[in-house]
């Protein structure tokens, strides 16, 4: 239940956090410092007060089956494996919309980012559903849903704000990589997995 409920703490936020400050970025680009902070305030602490005042809703009291527990700590544990490589990629700093909030920054085509243009959220939905195998019930599944939705919205205006900031490169980079699964060159090539991590 407890690594169901990191996740949950981790992951659920994102969506609101950047519904924060994708569809207000030029107000927030004049005051980054309070973004952040307020960002956080309404994303992070509502979802950490939801999880703890529900937890008899959303986590199974009885242990899942050996395969759930099996399948979902993959999962976790892929998710992981992507956010190690997109720390790698981009440094935290990206991660956390510095980019966005500067309107400046390269656009991201390296690492995993050559086959993945979401790796950060398709790590997340792996993350999401390794928790609702851990330790879901019925409710948990439901806000799982509704999660899904959200972050597909969420996509949506990331992907409107770096059409707006990088134009045609980043239409033709969107042509090229999917936003979720690598196409099969992806699977194949042995960097997708590892990358070149000599830095």
């Amino acid at each position: 239940m407890w690594v169901a409920a990191v996740v949950l703490f981790l992951q659920l936020p994102i969506p609101l956090y950047w519904f924060v400050l994708h569809p207000n970025v030029g107000f927030w680009r004049r005051h980054p410092k309070a973004s952040f902070i307020i960002a956080l305030l309404l994303s992070w602490l509502p979802v950490a007060i939801c999880i703890f005042l529900f937890r008899r809703e959303l986590f199974r009291q009885d242990a899942p089956p050996l395969w759930s527990i099996v399948v979902g700590l993959i999962l976790i544990f892929f998710e992981g494996w992507l956010f190690w490589c997109l720390s790698h990629d981009l440094g935290a700093t990206r991660l956390i919309g510095k980019a966005e909030l500067s309107g400046s920054g390269e656009m991201a085509r390296h690492g995993i980012y050559a086959y993945i243009r979401h790796p950060r959220y398709a790590g997340s939905f792996l993350a999401i559903l390794g928790a609702c195998l851990l330790a879901g019930t019925r409710v948990m599944w439901i806000v799982a849903t509704v999660w899904c939705i959200l972050t597909l919205i969420a996509i949506g205006l990331e992907e409107r704000e770096l059409h707006v900031r990088f134009g045609a490169a980043y239409e033709e980079y969107s042509r090229q990589v999917p936003r979720f699964m690598p196409c099969v060159r992806g699977f194949r090539n042995w960097q997708f997995w590892f990358g070149d991590r000599r830095g």
